[in-house]
């Protein structure tokens, strides 16, 4: 009987563990991140991550109102992001309201907590 009961407990934390795991790919900032490094996103020929390695240089953007990139300015992350998928990767911009733009934008956002624990 306390064999039962270990293995069923067992199978039980194990797929908290699991579902947590899963779950954590499944997050906007995760979602984003896969986007972020993906040369073909957007229909582009390089991804984000070739001008920002690690999202280097868009650290501070989650508190940026206005972007100025290549003498353009933009008046949100959603623009700026839209300017570099276009400029930069050669993509098509994407709609400012899609799931795409909301995760990218979420992994933008979330570099910033990055930056502030590893103490820059």
């Amino acid at each position: 009987m306390r064999i039962l009961r270990a293995l069923l407990l067992f199978l039980v934390i194990s797929g908290l563990i699991s579902s947590v795991a899963f779950a954590m790919k499944h997050l906007p900032e995760e979602r984003g991140k896969t986007l972020f490094n993906d040369p073909k996103f957007a229909g582009g020929t390089k991804p984000c991550n070739a001008c920002h390695p690690d999202g280097k240089g868009v650290e501070k953007a989650a508190d940026k109102k206005e972007f100025n990139i290549m003498g353009k300015t933009q008046k949100s992350l959603q623009e700026a992001i839209n300017f570099c998928i276009e400029n930069a990767s050669k993509g098509k911009a994407i709609d400012v309201k899609s799931e795409q733009m909301k995760d990218i934008a979420a992994y933008i956002k979330s570099l910033k907590r990055k930056v502030k624990s590893a103490g820059y």
